[in-house]
């Protein structure tokens, strides 16, 4: 499923359609995420995962096809992401965004927890093998789109990840190059 992903999203972007499979290729990371949010009795108070993007590739998502609970935000107001059975949730994760030199953006999105039920999840994360360097591909920067963002090696961008996920931020600003 994500290699088809990758090949439509190369595709947008007038490049061979292999492109982004191959740059995966053997040495890439791959994890699985199992999320369990019981019901909350009071989920006003209660956030099941905090608002944050993806330091990945691209993330794909099986939501539980029963409950609701994952959110988007677009200009400051938080959206429900609708339930639709079988329905496989697509982000593409700060790698990309940068790869892209922002052609594709990482969302911002949380989980909510419930009143009434349990809700559960499968998240398949893909990454860059850790020794690989993030920055904007050559072919999408020219002189009327210069980079936007600078190089990183994958280690260390998953490393800043964590660190400004703790303290409430993203860490593809701190690579943004102003301009």
């Amino acid at each position: 499923m994500a290699n088809l992903i990758l090949q439509n999203l190369a595709k947008l972007l007038n490049l061979n359609e292999e492109y982004f499979v191959n740059m995966l290729g053997d040495t890439s990371l791959t994890q699985a995420g199992f999320n369990y949010y019981p019901q909350c009795a009071k989920p006003d108070h209660v956030v099941g995962l905090r608002p944050h993007t993806d330091g990945t590739v691209l993330t794909l998502n099986f939501i539980d096809c029963e409950v609701s609970g994952l959110q988007v935000q677009k200009n400051g107001v938080w959206y429900n992401v609708p339930i639709i059975p079988n329905a496989l949730i697509v982000n593409t994760g700060d790698v990309m965004e940068i790869m892209s030199n922002g052609f594709f953006k990482s969302m911002v999105h949380r989980v909510v927890t419930n009143v009434e039920k349990e809700r559960l999840s499968l998240v398949m994360f893909y990454t860059l093998d850790p020794e690989k360097e993030i920055e904007p591909l050559s072919e999408l920067v020219d002189d009327m789109r210069p980079g936007r963002y600078t190089r990183i090696k994958t280690k260390d961008y998953i490393a800043k990840f964590y660190d400004t996920f703790a303290r409430g931020e993203w860490a593809i600003d701190t690579l943004k190059i102003q301009g």
